[in-house]
């Protein structure tokens, strides 16, 4: 059996260890694998090493990431009639199964995820990662396509809860210039680091000003603030792209505890990666009055 025959029957059996959880209703446990298997496929559309698929073989596989992404959105979803269903990810089974011979229409009307390595969670503590190496390298020509964000709309309201609208005016670093295609990822965690939601990412930005990153883009909080549990914090990833290792890396990361949510200007401190999300090791990332700048508002009924 070749390599890639091999490789073809981890993802099938990947694919049916998520769609099994995900019918025994372990949807953490799904999630999970959706995600491992997401990443892999991502992994192989974007290897200039890989010879053995045709770039309309890699598309495909790049659309199998994007539908698993939007199961495993679907699975943590406030919409239930927005879900990308478990019948409709089965249909890709026999995609998978026999993407070397494939050649119909993909069932879906989805695109690839953007080509650019978005790495798991402790994954790029096992990397090279610092910062200076990558000061001034390349150009923004050589550099992928721009990733246009993950914003979802604000929630329908309901009577006597509270829903929070975050501004994400600007962010502070000593080198902000030399940051390439920045974007900052959004997520809440209870105590534990779980999520209690689902991760959003702002559009990739350009403007930066000295020692500023300018976003100003609006994140709507994708849960009534009476729901969430005693201990829940909002985390700010600030991202960007190393193009000598072609790859996208955590670079800092911010966040908010509930008693930090009240309307109106806040400002709030950076510390260094990898993301602590149980908020047990936290090291400042400068002694420098650089901060991440945010506008709260509130909505009530």
């Amino acid at each position: 059996m070749t390599d890639i025959n091999k490789t073809i029957q981890k993802w099938h059996a990947s694919f049916s260890k998520g769609t099994d959880f995900d019918s025994w209703g372990q949807l953490v446990e799904a999630v999970d694998e959706y995600h491992i298997l997401a990443r892999h496929l991502q992994k192989e559309v974007q290897s200039s090493n890989s010879f053995d698929l045709t770039e309309d073989q890699k598309k495909t596989l790049g659309k199998v990431a994007t539908c698993l992404e939007l199961r495993s959105a679907a699975l943590e979803s406030t919409h239930p009639q927005e879900e990308f269903k478990l019948e409709d990810l089965k249909k890709l089974e026999p995609i998978i199964k026999n993407i070397l011979t494939f050649n119909k229409d993909f069932p879906f009307d989805v695109q690839p995820v953007p080509v650019r390595k978005i790495l798991a969670p402790g994954e790029e503590e096992n990397l090279e990662l610092e910062e200076e190496d990558d000061a001034g390298a390349g150009s923004p020509d050589s550099f992928t396509t721009k990733v246009p964000g993950t914003l979802l709309p604000r929630l329908p309201s309901e009577p006597e809860m509270t829903l929070l609208t975050i501004n994400i005016e600007k962010i502070g670093l000593k080198d902000a210039g030399q940051c390439i295609d920045p974007y900052i990822s959004v997520s809440i965690k209870d105590l534990n680091g779980i999520d209690l939601n689902h991760m959003q990412d702002t559009p990739v930005v350009s403007r930066k000003e000295d020692t500023y990153i300018h976003f100003n883009v609006d994140i709507e909080i994708q849960k009534h603030l009476e729901k969430l549990p005693k201990g829940a914090a909002i985390f700010f990833e600030l991202k960007h792209y190393k193009p000598k290792k072609r790859f996208t890396s955590t670079k800092c990361f911010a966040f908010m505890e509930m008693d930090e949510i009240k309307p109106g200007p806040i400002i709030i401190e950076l510390y260094k990666k990898p993301t602590d999300f149980k908020r047990k090791k936290l090291n400042l990332l400068t002694k420098k009055p650089l901060y991440l700048h945010l506008l709260q508002t509130l909505h009530k009924e």
